[in-house]
């Protein structure tokens, strides 16, 4: 289960840098420089100027995923027996895997409309998530039961993870859409509560999300600290609600200094840091629910 979780751990690093990349390379305004797939204009190394070098770079690093993947996958196989998390988590990672290089070339070819964006980010998240199962359910440590969560603890972190998500993709919408100085204003939109434009309404349609996305955070992390949980449930959940703040400061910063492309970064790689760690929380809860049911049942 060693190699299982380190090689885990390693897909989950790389798949997460290629998907920042990716989202570095549209924020560039370099999403199309390749307008082939899986070659670009045609070669298997072209030219790198003119902003080429972030799609080409992108792509390499796509392409380095997969042999993690197939190792995870293998890895996974021989171990199965073990846990019957494993089984489930394998057959999702490759059937997310695939999708996510369809859904790479099918945006290219539908030259990174918005919702191809939106589809790309959100499978390449899910498929992250997946990788970051797979690691926790080959973990040697062993699930803390002293405090045992309760379902319900488990269905506001799951729930909270779920909403985090949606704001991720609907966030991708507005990024890839243009929409992301729709609304100059805060909290109303150009001055007015009531918007007309279609940038404004996903603009304020991303906004009431994100402050469920924040709700949401709060009650978990009151939930877990005020009811039985493990320290590892509750350390993640913790983490997730101090990532959901950083967040609510860089939209603000974003949407004041009229979208730096590092600050536009920043918010896409710490909006994908605040729904993994609410990930991480819901299946450490779900492992330790898990792991006291088996012991009572064995007793």
């Amino acid at each position: 289960m060693k190699t299982l979780r380190r090689l885990s751990a390693a897909a989950v690093v790389v798949a997460l840098g290629t998907v920042m990349l990716g989202s570095w390379t549209r924020i560039n305004g370099a999403g199309m420089t390749c307008p082939d797939w899986p070659l670009c204009h045609g070669m298997l190394v072209p030219s790198l100027a003119d902003g080429t070098v972030w799609e080409w770079t992108h792509r390499l690093f796509a392409f380095c995923v997969a042999p993690l993947v197939i190792a995870v996958m293998i890895a996974a196989w021989r171990v199965r027996a073990r846990s019957p998390f494993v089984s489930p988590v394998l057959g999702v990672i490759g059937a997310l895997f695939v999708i996510q290089c369809l859904l790479g070339a099918a945006t290219v070819h539908l030259s990174n409309s918005p919702m191809s964006v939106v589809l790309h980010w959100g499978t390449a998240m899910a498929f992250i998530a997946s990788l970051v199962a797979m690691m926790l359910f080959a973990s040697d440590a062993r699930p803390v039961r002293e405090q045992p969560a309760e379902i319900s603890l488990l269905g506001v972190i799951c729930g909270t993870a779920l909403v985090a998500f949606v704001t991720m993709c609907v966030g991708a919408y507005v990024s890839s859409s243009g929409a992301g100085l729709a609304c100059l204003s805060i909290p109303n939109c150009a001055g007015n509560v009531v918007v007309y434009s279609e940038g404004q309404y996903v603009q304020m349609l991303h906004r009431i999300i994100a402050g469920g996305t924040f709700l949401c955070a709060v009650v978990s992390f009151a939930l877990a600290w005020l009811r039985p949980a493990s320290l590892r449930v509750r350390t993640a959940v913790s983490a997730g609600l101090a990532l959901v703040f950083v967040q609510v400061l860089l939209g603000l910063l974003n949407v004041a200094l009229r979208l730096p492309m590092d600050l536009r970064e920043a918010h896409a790689f710490n909006a994908a840091l605040v729904f993994l760690s609410f990930v991480v929380a819901s299946l450490l809860c779900a492992m330790d629910a898990y792991a006291v049911r088996t012991d009572s049942a064995v007793a």
